[in-house]
């Protein structure tokens, strides 16, 4: 058996740190969107036992730390499926340590994958509860699309569709260690957060200006100082008219939303000229089962 699908990016139009939970994670309160930039997974499963990855940056782990390799795991330990050796192969396009799910779209791909190939028939929400075994934004990148996301990443609600719009991406030449940066985090010092009312109800309007004005990140709070790059990323984005600027994930990506493909191809070429890893996409609908 051999299949080949596309794992989506995702972007966050606001992330709110709630509390510390006992178990030691964050309960977290997202607006996620998932976008049209994506790698490219190939799996082939043939008679034997294991699973290998395979990706074409040398650097990424190719055993269990992989998610991918992870997400066929558990699929064959909830499904109990067992006699295939699998081989997956990860084309990447989707910027490693950047804030836009690159691992965790690549494990959700995965899952919906094996689902199809073995006819398991799992639905999304079936798929999300194993995906919470791989990685925090895994449940999400099962279906994607415009959602709510709250808890550790777990608990999701469908929204109104962010409205066609242009996303310029761009990661400067660093990246953030996901959890030292939570272990900066006081929610006590949280100085403001996002309006997830308002772009919800924004988002119910299709004013995507008004989904623009709210984009916020607590993590932009308590990042390390001295970061001059994200704020030249945010002006040249806000000079070039984007609706709405903010930091995605845990970082250190910069996305802006725009409702003009000249003023967005504008920001993206001047991004570009001093960022090599700069995007312009657009928002990616909720994938179907």
């Amino acid at each position: 058996m051999r299949k080949t699908a596309t794992a989506h990016a995702k972007v966050n139009i606001s992330l709110d740190i709630i509390s510390k939970m006992p178990d030691g994670y964050h309960e977290l309160l997202m607006v996620m969107q998932s976008i049209e930039l994506h790698d490219v997974i190939t799996i082939r499963c043939v008679p034997g036992e294991g699973v290998a990855v395979k990706t074409d940056l040398e650097y990424l782990p190719v055993d269990e730390r992989n998610i991918a390799a992870k997400a066929a795991l558990k699929f064959y330990e909830h499904t109990g499926i067992s006699g295939f050796r699998t081989f997956i192969h990860v084309k990447k396009k989707i910027p490693v340590a950047a804030g836009l799910g690159g691992g965790s779209t690549d494990g959700a791909c995965v899952l919906r994958m094996l689902n199809k190939m073995f006819e398991t028939g799992l639905s999304a929400e079936e798929l999300e509860k194993i995906a919470i075994e791989v990685g925090s934004d895994v449940p999400f990148c099962i279906s994607g699309g415009t959602k709510l996301v709250r808890g550790r990443g777990e608990i999701l609600t469908g929204l109104s569709p962010l409205p066609l719009c242009h996303i310029v991406i761009c990661k400067p030449p660093f990246a953030f260690s996901t959890p030292e940066l939570f272990k900066r985090v006081k929610c006590d010092k949280i100085r403001a957060r996002p309006d997830t009312d308002g772009i919800i109800a924004a988002l119910d309007e299709g004013n995507v200006g008004g989904v623009g004005r709210r984009m916020y990140n607590v993590f932009e709070d308590f990042l390390p100082r001295g970061l001059s790059d994200i704020e030249n990323i945010k002006f040249t984005l806000l000079n070039t008219d984007a609706l709405g600027v903010t930091m995605t994930g845990s970082g250190p990506s910069v996305f802006g939303i725009f409702d003009s493909k000249s003023r967005a191809t504008k920001a993206y070429e001047l991004l570009k000229s001093y960022y090599p890893t700069t995007f312009m996409t657009k928002p990616k609908k909720e994938i179907e089962f």
